[in-house]
């Protein structure tokens, strides 16, 4: 595992919350969620994405799964008490969160956005995150991930059983 010291809006805010993590950086591009689990030494669950949806112009929300599971539009939608939910485009998870898609988080965003989290991010004990930069990752437990984000909303966002 490569371990890095790198400096981001997202480290910076882990810091600034007192939250445990490592920074790691993957030694070339990453081609696959399977190509990144195996290089950080983790199983594809414990990726966590960071989705960013369009509810309406201008409002955005933030959805972490974990890995490969899929969000349940209808679920998301009936969660949401809107009829209609997009994903949004490259250029507006930028805008919103300052961040290039593949390395999107919910820390350091340069405004409040409301996060929602599939309960399934927290059945491992160890995740990774989006750190803000590509290639790279923050490393923390999950718990500390709960911890930080006391307001997220928590809730079975994916086909849950």
């Amino acid at each position: 595992m490569q371990l890095s010291i790198i400096e981001t809006p997202v480290t910076r805010d882990l810091q600034s919350r007192g939250i445990p993590f490592w920074v790691f950086t993957h030694p070339g591009p990453i081609h696959s969620l399977e190509q990144a689990a195996q290089e950080r030494n983790q199983r594809p669950e414990q990726i966590v994405r960071s989705i960013v949806f369009r509810l309406a112009a201008g409002e955005f929300i933030m959805v972490l799964v974990a890995g490969p599971a899929q969000i349940s539009w209808p679920t998301l939608r009936q969660y949401l008490g809107v009829s209609r939910v997009t994903m949004a485009s490259q250029e507006e998870v930028l805008a919103c969160t300052g961040y290039q898609t593949g390395a999107v988080s919910p820390f350091g965003l340069p405004a409040p956005m409301r996060i929602l989290i599939d309960e399934k991010v927290f059945q491992p004990d160890e995740i990774s995150i989006g750190s803000g930069v590509r290639n790279t990752t923050i490393i923390l437990r999950s718990q500390d991930l709960r911890r930080a984000l006391p307001e997220a909303e928590v809730g079975c966002f994916v086909e849950c059983n």
